[in-house]
């Protein structure tokens, strides 16, 4: 038997994807694959049915179950730098390493800690077509999707991210990395999208970086150990008013991934580098 839930491919693919510094790809199986129809059809849908009653019916059920699930997930998740945002209030732009579909969880926990109550979440179109309760909750937990289309990504998307952090204030999360790489622990170096929006609409990125600790109880019998969390909650980022927004793009950019480096290197007592190892998979046996 391999690993559960098909990780061991998985897993392989990181690896793979390490070495051959792809750290961006999809390393996933089975996520679902959209024509340029398919995902007009249905970002248009998304679009329309947010206007809709049945939406914000949806959106309150929703949110509720979010809430229940990260303080499920995060009973004895610890928090390291909460001082770094505890008197923030504005809009900003919340970036995070991915490696877990409860990730988010674990972000907002922490932004609950601080006294944030709500927070929006940038997802994959494809995420949509997600099977049960996950598809559910992309489609109604303040899901923003993000798409390779280009007319839904100049209108839509750009309007809502812009209102949301200018207008309303809030809090939105990117994940800068893009693709999720299950339970791996290292930061990988980021794309520019979340930075662009920072830049974009001048509001701060506010840094985090999800240490994994693995737990061996001797109960399971499972091939992966359980995992706790340690959220590292890095200094906020603000763009330099001096600088033009590319510029800023940029430097955001680069300050972010040298923060989850240092925070790497801290939790973990060592330099971080790309060569993969076993060990670099948190929770495996």
């Amino acid at each position: 038997m391999g690993l559960e839930s098909g990780k061991e491919v998985v897993i392989q693919n990181i690896a793979n994807a390490a070495k051959e510094g792809r750290f961006n790809d999809k390393v996933e199986i089975g996520d679902a694959v959209l024509s340029k129809e398919e995902r007009k059809r249905i970002l248009g849908k998304f679009v329309r049915h947010r206007r809709s009653l049945g939406y914000i019916y949806c959106n309150f059920i929703a949110r509720r179950i979010v809430n229940l699930a990260t303080k499920m997930v995060n009973k004895e998740t610890e928090i390291v730098g909460l001082e770094n945002i505890k008197d923030f209030k504005g809009g900003a732009i919340a970036t995070s390493n991915h490696f877990n579909p409860v990730d988010t969880t674990i972000v907002r926990h922490g932004l609950y800690k601080a006294g944030r109550k709500k927070m929006f979440i940038v997802s994959q179109d494809t995420n949509l077509l997600m099977k049960g309760i996950l598809r559910f909750l992309t489609n109604y937990a303040d899901t923003i999707p993000i798409s390779p289309d280009k007319d839904y990504m100049n209108r839509h998307f750009h309007r809502t991210i812009s209102r949301l952090l200018t207008k309303k204030k809030e809090i939105v999360l990117i994940y800068p990395e893009q693709e999720m790489w299950f339970n791996y622990r290292k930061p990988r170096p980021p794309k520019r999208g979340a930075y662009f929006y920072a830049a974009k609409f001048n509001v701060p990125i506010l840094s985090f970086f999800t240490e994994m600790i693995d737990i061996d109880d001797g109960k399971s019998d499972s091939e992966f150990n359980k995992v706790k969390y340690v959220l590292h909650v890095l200094p906020a980022i603000y763009p330099d008013p001096n600088l033009t927004e590319r510029e800023n793009s940029v430097a955001m950019m680069k300050k972010d991934y040298e923060q989850k480096k240092k925070a790497y290197e801290l939790a973990y007592g060592k330099e971080l580098n790309y060569e993969f190892d076993k060990s670099d998979i948190a929770g495996l046996k």
